[in-house]
């Protein structure tokens, strides 16, 4: 455990060098339009979800708008994003859960937000940690689980599990930046495919990585 913990130092430290900016690249306004970006990024890319949220939510910005959608109208405003009709009938449902039972805000707990369809423990850590600056744990996604992985942080595959060893290992207040790190680092040097990692910014650190293949999520 003392060895993890001074390796997610290290890293931490490597990594907010390398991308002092790193931030979550959902493009929104408010908390509820967070929400939504975050239920449609679910197997889509972030690019695709800002393409159909900027034309969205200029036409439907609060909760209320999209509480008088029917789930089919939404879903023809969102059909280039995967599962397109599921996540229609999600967020339509999650408004009007939110106006008849939250005063139409979003709440700021775990327990709570994820009541709302669509939205599980990732996404609850994302739409918290953003909208509140709340860190009740580590928003675990597919770089996150390829990565912890390679880095030798956890032997999981499970990301609740995932999460709690990142947990356990991270320091709180930076729970929120560990996300975004690794997903700038994924992106940019270490992508889900078979590749030469010895000269990756992190490799020194721990050398092992080069040795375990990017796994696919």
């Amino acid at each position: 455990m003392n060895e993890k913990k001074k390796r997610i130092k290290r890293m931490l430290k490597e990594l907010h060098g390398l991308f002092p900016d790193a931030k979550i690249a959902l493009r929104y306004k408010t908390n509820w339009q967070l929400l939504v970006a975050v239920v449609l990024s679910a197997q889509t890319t972030d690019k695709k979800v800002n393409e159909v949220t900027d034309e969205l939510f200029r036409k439907y910005k609060t909760v209320t708008d999209f509480a008088n959608l029917k789930p089919e109208e939404l879903a023809k405003l969102i059909h280039s994003v995967n599962y397109h009709n599921t996540k229609a009938k999600n967020i339509v449902a999650s408004a009007r859960m939110l106006k008849k039972e939250f005063g139409g805000r979003i709440p700021k707990t775990i327990s709570e937000i994820t009541r709302l369809p669509g939205v599980g423990r990732k996404s609850a850590n994302v739409i918290l940690s953003n909208a509140y600056g709340l860190d009740h744990g580590i928003a675990v996604d597919t770089h996150v689980i390829r990565l912890a992985n390679k880095y030798g942080l956890t032997e999981s595959r499970d990301p609740l599990q995932i999460e709690k060893d990142l947990m356990a290992i991270t320091p709180k207040d930076q729970w929120f930046d560990l996300t975004y790190l690794l997903i700038e680092f994924g992106r940019t040097y270490c992508p889900a495919r078979k590749h030469d990692c010895t000269k990756h910014p992190l490799t020194h650190i721990y050398p092992k990585a080069n040795e375990i293949w990017p796994m696919a999520s």
